[in-house]
């Protein structure tokens, strides 16, 4: 028997209108139901109350889950009918009775038992086994909870249960942010879940205002200590909260700083706000040379590029490298290497099909075949160098071997002086050997698709002001790069690299394709050089920039576009042939102009309209493919199996090239028409081959020579050349030869001598009356000499010509 305590707490919820002895088919009562029911019901309530004065946290319930509580809720109500209609029920457990008076009677066990009413209203006892005299133990509240539990779960299952309750997975949603106070915008919040975090580490302010529970079964702990803080609960995947949150809360929480400009960060495209307008565009001032006093020579502008110290640095290192190859140096001087150069200039313009055809009898050609021998022509060519192999070992610089000529030829070039446009483009120096390795690269679209590629930054003039080689991951090995520059692709940092030389990057505005354009590129030469940029790009390096689409523009017709800014920096997509991008913080959209573009249909040229960057980047841009063209006009000769010999041999077009722009743009500002480049080259290798040396074959000519037969018709002998100022004027070798005809004298318009220069190969006038010879190797402007007196004060000058020649 239970005790009176119990007994109470039992008869206290039990209703007076239920029968007694009723039970259900498992042995539960009827007015245990009703009492397990009034408590689940009282625990409900007391949740939604609490809910209403903290809400704080709630749980919010998925679709799923919502229907599964009404499925259980209609459940419940039928099974609860049910029970009032059915005044007995069968059950297998003991039955038990709770009396008015608060006694709880125990009834005999009746596994089988059915207790129904006859015909005359009084129950029958339908069990098929006898009262038995055992008595069984009460079920305590819980017990009887967990077997109602059971009961109802098992009754759902089996109305309820399908497929896609049974496998379905378990269904988790993110964690919802709710304001505090309802007047604040939703916008302002954050949808971090700082637990998310690693690095967060929670305050007692945040844990206070979090009150959201795991399960309804769990019941609240009572803290035994003062402080506030409740125990931390561990993250239950899956689990579904709402939390309310104060926006100053938000502003005071530390959040995760995102690192802008690195490949793992997030990409800044898609927040930037790209507005519908126009950038102001930037005034390049014009650029001012100073004229020269009068125009050098060709050879002056020659050796300002290729200098005297890298001919002698040439000559040592040949004689050094041939002394380890052959035990003995071939004793090559500085004067022979200019030679050499000479020759391979010549060879640039008159092509033979072989090298030995210059000196062969049937198509020899006397200006290079008198210049040096053929044996003595291959053998530097063999030997020549540039640089010791034994200090090389172990170097990251794959371009040893060339590189200290590129380095003196690069200090050359920055001492240019410059436009304020510059572009940056690739080059290609033709080499279809495999001896280079790696090293040789291939590109469909250039003329030369094999070879080694060199990245340069030239005016748009076409002058090369700087150039790097390009030899893969080891490429920056001897430049320092700050860690934003790190971070940039190889085409935005080689740009950056070349344009850190350019004198007043403020001023100026560099050029570039799509293979170095991309945003990034832009705002970091703007923010750390102050240097503008134009350039075509490709659609996935716009930094997000939302354009019509090119179906789009193609509808609209030719010379349509569209435009987005952002940042100082406007993205355009131009129609033309096909749908052109560009970017640009130099110059925007007005004023908008028009280029000649060809048509089909009308047959001729016609204006499309552009915007105004469309012409600036076509004006500029050009100026890496000028060079290019006149270094391959006249190419010279490098075919060898030296890897770094075809580098050697743009280094001297490159040299010729650069030499002759320069005088171009010298003679414009002096108003003076220039020689085209041909006549330049020409004029260059006629001096390095004759500038301060002897001549080459020293008498009078052979007599062996078969005579002159004199002609029927008299023809007019050709005026012979002029030799260059620098050969003129040079004071080494110039000797008087007499030869039996007379010819006119080169100085003075009305004589006529017996005299020639053997170096100069010109008459000039040499008796007691007159003294042309001296006076023509002279800078002075005297041009006869009529009285001896005159005669005599130059016979000194002309002795000391004749002493220097011996």
């Amino acid at each position: 028997m239970m005790t009176d305590s119990s007994a109470e707490q039992h008869s206290a919820v039990l209703p007076a209108d239920v029968p007694d002895g009723v039970s259900c088919k498992h042995g539960l009562k009827i007015q245990d139901h009703l009492h397990i029911k009034k408590e689940e019901e009282e625990l409900w309530e007391s949740l939604e109350e609490k809910q209403e004065t903290d809400i704080t946290a709630v749980t919010v319930k998925t679709e799923e889950e919502e229907e599964e509580a009404q499925c259980f809720l209609l459940h419940w109500r039928q099974s609860e009918e049910n029970i009032k209609e059915e005044p007995a029920t069968c059950s297998s457990a003991k039955l038990m009775k709770v009396e008015p008076n608060g006694d709880i009677s125990e009834g005999p066990e009746a596994a089988n038992t059915c207790t129904q009413p006859d015909s005359d209203g009084e129950e029958t006892d339908c069990s098929d086994t006898e009262d038995s005299e055992d008595w069984r133990e009460p079920l305590s509240q819980s017990e009887a909870q967990s077997e109602h539990m059971d009961m109802s779960c098992e009754s759902f299952q089996t109305s309820e249960m399908n497929t896609k309750t049974f496998y379905g997975a378990r269904p988790r949603t993110l964690l919802a942010l709710v304001p505090e106070n309802p007047q604040d915008s939703d916008g302002d919040l954050s949808d971090d879940d700082p637990t998310d975090d690693p690095d967060y580490l929670p305050t007692p302010a945040d844990d206070s205002g979090d009150t959201s529970f795991d399960s309804m079964d769990e019941e609240p702990i009572a803290s035994t200590s003062s402080s506030p803080e409740p125990p931390s609960k561990k993250r239950r995947k899956g689990k579904n909260s709402l939390k309310t949150v104060s926006l100053a809360e938000l502003e005071d929480e530390p959040g995760p700083k995102s690192t802008s400009g690195t490949k793992t960060g997030t990409k800044k495209g898609a927040r930037r706000p790209w507005r519908y307008e126009d950038i102001e565009a930037f005034q390049v001032p014009g650029s001012s040379f100073n004229p020269p006093d009068a125009i050098k020579t060709p050879f002056q502008y020659f050796k300002t590029l290729f200098t005297d110290e890298m001919i002698a640095h040439i000559s040592q290192h040949t004689n050094f490298y041939s002394a380890q190859e052959l035990g003995y140096p071939i004793r090559t001087s500085s004067q022979e290497i200019e030679r050499f150069l000479s020759m391979l200039l010549f060879m640039g313009v008159f092509n033979f099909p072989a090298i030995d055809d210059y000196w062969h009898h049937e198509s020899r050609f006397s200006v290079i075949a008198d210049t040096m021998p053929r044996r003595r022509f291959k053998l530097l060519r063999r030997f020549i160098h540039f640089n010791d192999n034994q200090q090389c070992d172990g170097s990251p610089d794959r371009f040893y071997k060339i590189r200290p000529l590129f380095d003196m030829l690069r200090q050359q070039c920055l001492l240019i002086p410059s436009t304020y446009q510059h572009s940056v483009d690739e080059v290609m120096v033709a080499y279809k050997g495999t001896r280079a390795g790696s090293l040789r690269q291939y590109i469909a679209n250039k003329p030369d698709k094999w070879g080694f590629k060199l990245f340069c930054r030239a005016s748009s003039s076409g002058i090369i002001h700087d150039l790097l080689l390009y030899q893969g991951a080891s490429t920056f090995f001897n430049i320092t790069l700050t860690e934003q520059e790190e971070a940039l692709g190889l085409g935005a940092k080689l740009v950056t690299t070349l344009c850190k030389t350019i004198p007043l990057p403020r001023l100026s505005v560099v050029f570039c394709d799509n293979y170095f354009t991309s945003f990034d590129l832009i705002q970091n030469l703007h923010g750390n050089l102050g240097l503008r940029c134009i350039g075509t790009v490709r659609a996935n390096r716009m930094g997000g920039a939302t354009l019509k689409t090119d179906k789009e523009l193609m509808k609209e017709g030719r010379g349509a576009f569209d435009y987005r800014s952002t940042e100082g920096v406007i993205a355009v997509k131009w129609v033309d042939n096909k749908c052109v991008n560009l970017l640009s913080n130099a110059c925007g959209i007005a004023p908008v102009s028009s280029v000649k573009r060809w048509s089909k249909e009308a047959n001729t040229k016609i204006a499309v309209p552009c915007p105004s960057l469309i012409p600036a980047y076509n004006q500029h841009m050009g100026g890496i493919d000028l060079s290019d063209m006149l270094v391959h006009l006249y190419k010279t000769p490098v075919k060898s199996r030296r890897w770094y010999f075809p580098l050697f041999g743009y280094i001297l077009d490159l040299c010729i090239s650069n030499a002759w722009l320069i005088y171009k743009r010298d003679c414009s500002l002096l108003n003076i028409k220039p020689q085209p480049l041909k006549r330049f080259r020409l004029a260059v290798a006629h001096t390095l081959a004759q500038v301060d040396k002897l001549p080459s074959k020293v008498g009078r000519p052979s007599s062996s020579s078969p005579p002159h037969m004199p002609s029927q018709k008299k023809s007019n002998t050709p005026r012979p050349s002029q030799p260059q100022p620098d050969v003129r004027y040079d004071n080494c070798g110039h000797l008087p030869l007499h030869f039996d005809k007379r010819g006119r004298c080169n100085l003075c318009p009305k004589g006529v001598s017996r005299w020639k220069c053997q170096k100069c190969n010109v008459f000039l006038c040499l008796n007691a009356n007159q003294g042309c010879f001296t006076t023509y190797h002279q800078k002075t402007k005297c041009h006869c000499f009529c009285d001896p007196a005159s005669y005599s004060r130059h016979a000194g000058s002309l002795l000391l010509l004749m002493t220097n020649g011996n």
